[in-house]
């Protein structure tokens, strides 16, 4: 990242919503040579197109309206800096090409107006949509999709990278501490188990408001598994309401099926440790061991196997 952080390409951040992209794009504009000027941040979804327009390139007075005076864009405020674009996949073909024009020529007009502006911006981008295919589907611009991807970054979903959860769980937690005035001196070890077997499907920023929402209520220095409630979530206890876990269609499935997806299940809540999935299959090391020779369940790339055999 270091790299990127130096020059003044722009970067295509991809990844799930909640996985850290603003601040893998944070970082790189302070580890840039204009960490010293702005950094403007646009949320693209967040606004109708007429707005969103004015919000990037501002309006003259007059421009539609409301717009009873003149107002600076964001192109504009981060002159010398960076802007970054999140989910940048939900813009209109007009703002598309309007984006282009800026990366093209670095000029752009206010709505409504006539004179020309020119900018020296760094565009950084996010999405959580799969950009390749709504070029395919004509829903976005194959030039400005290519100006956006000069180097692209891809953040992982928090449930593959499991082994980080620890440190980001504690780097909030001293966070929220600090800001509530509690002494929190960490997590217990069934929170922390509790935590590595969630599946986190809002990612990064659903593990921050968990971790707020415990400092908050929690009584004690250690955060307890009871202070998250997480096992209020599908993911951690079967259905309330007796609903069966496993689904069998109507043309039926093999036993040994069903039996083989329990296990890749349970092993990744466990983040691939043999002895943790067993624990919540309620089987022995050895027999896990057993069923994922035989069953031919392989580790991920980059996994090694952590086996516990009693």
């Amino acid at each position: 990242m270091k790299k990127v952080a130096k020059s003044n390409t722009t970067v295509l951040i991809r990844g799930e919503t909640g996985t850290g992209k603003e601040l893998i794009a944070g970082a790189i504009h302070h580890n840039s040579l204009r960490a010293a000027r702005n950094f403007v941040k646009v949320n693209c979804a967040a606004l109708q197109e007429n707005l969103l327009e004015s919000e990037l390139f501002g309006h003259e007075k007059g421009a539609f309206t409301g717009a009873d005076k003149q107002r600076v864009g964001r192109f504009e405020q981060a002159d010398g800096g960076t802007l970054f674009l999140d989910e940048v996949g939900d813009m209109s073909a007009n703002t598309q090409a309007k984006i282009l024009r800026v990366l093209q020529e670095h000029e752009f007009e206010r709505l409504g107006g006539t004179r020309t502006l020119r900018v020296d911006v760094r565009v950084i981008t996010a999405t959580n949509r799969n950009l390749p295919q709504m070029v395919a589907n004509g829903q976005f611009r194959e030039d400005l999709y290519y100006r956006l991807n000069v180097v692209s970054i891809d953040m992982p979903p928090l449930r593959e990278r499991k082994e980080d959860i620890p440190q980001l769980a504690n780097f909030f937690l001293k966070r929220f501490g600090g800001e509530l005035k509690k002494k929190m001196d960490g997590l217990s070890p069934d929170a922390l188990k509790l935590l590595m077997r969630y599946n986190w499907p809002g990612n990064i920023r659903e593990l921050e408001n968990a971790i707020e929402r415990a400092a908050l209520l929690t009584e004690g220095p250690l955060l307890s598994a009871s202070d998250l409630r997480l096992g209020e979530l599908s993911t951690s206890a079967p259905a309330a309401d007796g609903s069966p876990v496993v689904k069998i269609p109507p043309t039926g499935i093999a036993l040994e099926e069903i039996e083989r997806q329990a296990l890749i299940e349970a092993l990744k809540m466990s983040n691939w440790v043999q002895k943790d999935a067993a624990e919540l299959l309620a089987i022995s090391p050895r027999v896990m061991n057993y069923k994922i020779k035989t069953l031919g369940i392989e580790y991920p790339r980059g996994r090694r196997m952590a086996v516990e055999v009693a």
